[in-house]
């Protein structure tokens, strides 16, 4: 892709998007002293790039015939072996769209990235092949992963596993359905706003946002660094934990990993079969009754909290106010984060250490000629932050990354008095999914409508556990455990508990 000098015209266009006012002569000084630069340019197009090796072999997969997909769950089903034995040997893991898995098709739910083929693993994808797991296939996901529901992907909606027409929830909406009906043994999901734990909850499974950065974000395309998690979603607690010990850790790229935790040293399974007895449950006030909060999902969780006491934990009601500020301190951090990243950094901006994969980045530059092809919730947070950079710059980002540490350290106080606390994932059940002819405004609003409960621990980046805890008019409803930094043991601790306590359908 070589540089080529820039032409007097180009050079104005860029001078005049600056504020510059350029005489003739000053453009003939410019571009003399613009020539050695562009060199450098080139001498870098030159040189060979830096990726990691690619080290299983494996075929592009397939494109499922909506009779092998009957949920709409799969972009590509692949069958990628890894090593001969490990933890995961026999386990069939499916990858949410928005993972690379080099030679093999990736849109990330949009039309503007299809086509788009991947020449890198993600540092989790290698590690699950190293670790003797199967790569059974990508799944679908919502558009640019910016909806909570599950019917924003350019390929159409995705349906609920328990009640088909219902959303499945977002933004891993498929990862959700595969892993529900028993297609996949374990998925892997993203959450910027809870986009593990909704679609966990509302197809009945188990989903864990890992503390920010224990598992690295490397080849996955981002929404904004601050708030990007990628984690385990599985039918059960045991497979989530053992995931969860294969993915975790530094990989040497990911600049969101401030820690020092090793991979292949984790260890949340030792501890699972100890029980609650001795642990302090704190039950979140804030987290029930909010304005859009049902009934029938509060009084399942509050029952889940109960039998949680009658395993002998301490379970007790504890009040954290900032925990309703949260959703709205995510929105500066998350509407910029997705402007300035995602879209007008090319899914990665600049400034910081990480693995470029340029293949993405020549894909996704250029968005704004098919920016009409863009779900209505990009279009809407794009404008936004398109709005809010002009006008303000980034004082609203960086005053919001300033309260999320006052929140954490309400949720840390908390913590400091309980070992986990404890709330619905989701404040609502799964609904209808939008007809294909519905307004902007329902569309909008059933891709971000529930996400009150999930998206404060996405800005404070503690670690939270959905598991299932009953069902409601044939919907399965989630209990959402969270624990302080770097505690996922202690939280998955309380889910093993509760899930062998009793079968959650029938709770």
């Amino acid at each position: 892709m070589t540089v080529p000098a820039l032409t007097p015209d180009q050079l104005l266009e860029a001078a005049d998007r600056v504020g510059l006012s350029l005489s003739p002569a000053d453009v003939d000084s410019y571009l003399g002293l613009l020539a050695p630069y562009i060199s450098a340019y080139n001498l870098v197009d030159a040189l060979p790039d830096n990726l990691p090796v690619v080290k299983y072999p494996r075929t592009p997969g397939e494109f499922p015939s909506p009779a092998d997909n009957t949920h709409n769950a799969w972009y590509v089903k692949t069958s990628i072996k890894g090593a001969a034995q490990g933890p995961l040997a026999g386990k069939r893991i499916a990858v949410k769209d928005n993972v690379m898995v080099a030679g093999v098709p990736m849109m990330n739910g949009n039309a503007i990235l299809e086509g788009y083929v991947p020449d890198v693993d993600a540092t989790l994808v290698t590690r699950i092949l190293d670790a003797g797991g199967e790569i059974a296939g990508k799944t679908h996901c919502e558009n640019y992963c910016i909806s909570g529901g599950s019917h924003t992907n350019a390929k159409g909606p995705v349906h609920n596993p328990h009640k088909f027409g219902y959303s499945s929830g977002g933004s891993s909406s498929g990862s959700g359905v595969v892993v529900s009906r028993g297609e996949a043994d374990m998925a892997i999901g993203g959450d910027q706003g809870g986009s593990i734990r909704m679609p966990s909850s509302w197809c009945g499974i188990v989903g864990m946002k890992p503390t920010h950065g224990l598992v690295p974000y490397t080849g996955i395309m981002p929404i904004e660094i601050m708030v990007d998690h990628t984690g385990p979603m599985t039918a059960r607690v045991r497979d989530n934990a053992v995931l969860l010990e294969v993915i975790a850790g530094v990989d040497g790229y990911d600049p969101r990993q401030f820690h020092e935790k090793q991979p292949g040293t984790l260890d949340y399974t030792t501890g699972l079969d100890a029980g609650v007895k001795g642990l302090r449950i704190g039950v979140v006030k804030e987290g029930f009754g909010q304005a859009n909060s049902e009934a029938d999902v509060d009084a399942c969780v509050r029952r889940a909290a109960e039998r949680l006491r009658e395993l002998e934990a301490t379970v007790e009601e504890v009040s954290i106010p900032e925990h309703l500020i949260a959703p709205a301190i995510w929105v500066p951090i998350g509407v910029e984060g997705i402007t300035q990243t995602m879209m007008f950094g090319d899914g990665y901006g600049v400034s910081r250490r990480d693995l470029y994969v340029t293949s993405l980045i020549d894909k996704l530059h250029g968005w704004e000629l098919r920016a009409d092809q863009l779900s209505e919730t990009t279009k809407l947070l794009t404008v936004l932050g398109v709005h809010m950079k002009k006008h303000y710059g980034t004082r609203f980002y960086g005053k919001a990354t300033n309260i999320a540490r006052r929140i954490t350290a309400a949720y840390d106080a908390a913590l400091a008095q309980y070992d986990v606390l404890l709330m619905p994932t989701m404040v609502m059940k799964a609904t209808p999914i939008p007809p294909p002819d519905a307004s902007r405004e329902l569309y909008v609003q059933r891709a971000l409508e529930m996400i009150g409960n999930t998206s404060p621990f996405d800005i404070t980046h503690h670690p939270a556990l959905t598991v299932p805890c009953g069902m409601s008019e044939g919907l399965p409803i989630g209990m959402m455990l969270v624990g302080r930094h770097f505690d996922e043991a202690k939280v998955y601790r309380v889910g093993y508990a509760f899930e062998q306590s009793g079968d959650w359908k029938g709770m």
